[in-house]
């Protein structure tokens, strides 16, 4: 496939980019220092970086003739990382639509999945309150998702811990409650998060929906 990837070169969307390479899916990286990717010969000729801004008008034009967006887009170097993330939110759900791309995949996150019924992550007491404001961000997203009438969208949330590791492809899917294993921890490796969403790339199973993956 010819994918269009919002934030390739960061925390997610770097094990993303690598994953879909390996795969032999072509690329166009979308970020603000194509520069950073200058040196990444992985892609064999696939991998294409791109200067983009979510909130440039141009972006649409930018993912015209893709067979699918993913989004790794996040607010994190903002100071407004609430609003920020929610205009790059609607500017690539607008452009998407814009560009007649079928297919948004987007990085979701933790803090909307439930602990309970009713009590999601980021309402719990423990929750650390310097990512509140990306959780909300991320729970607000998947709401905006939720009420696209048109649009064939998936997020993918990942567990409360995501870090490097290793890509094992062994892992367990769910759908809005947290995954925990046997130990009670909540975790997923970068790899094994970008394995579940190039799955989901290539055999669609959540359709307009929010997934999860876990330990």
């Amino acid at each position: 496939m010819h994918i269009a990837l919002i934030g390739a070169s960061g925390f997610i969307g770097s094990a993303l980019r690598k994953e879909a390479l390996s795969r032999g899916h072509g690329v166009t990286a979308l970020v603000q220092h194509p520069d950073k990717l200058a040196g990444d010969d992985h892609g064999n000729g696939k991998l294409r970086a791109v200067k983009a801004d979510v909130l440039d008008p141009a972006l649409a034009a930018q993912l015209k003739g893709h067979d699918a967006v993913i989004s790794a887009f996040s607010g994190h170097a903002q100071s407004d990382i609430y609003d920020y993330y929610l205009r790059g939110i609607r500017a690539i759900i607008r452009a998407t639509q814009e560009a007649g791309v079928p297919r948004l995949l987007v990085v979701g996150g933790a803090g909307s999945l439930e602990v309970a019924p009713g009590l999601q992550v980021v309402d719990t007491p423990e929750f650390p309150a310097q990512w509140k404001a990306t959780a909300e961000g991320a729970r607000e997203a998947l709401k905006l998702l939720q009420q696209e009438t048109h649009l064939d969208w998936t997020m993918l949330s990942p567990s409360a811990h995501i870090a490097p590791g290793q890509r094992t492809g062994n892992f367990r899917l769910g759908t809005d409650q947290l995954l925990v294993d046997k130990s009670g921890e909540s975790h997923i490796s970068l790899e094994d998060y970008a394995v579940a969403m190039i799955d989901e790339l290539e055999n669609p199973v959540h359709p307009r929906q929010r997934f999860t993956v876990g330990y």
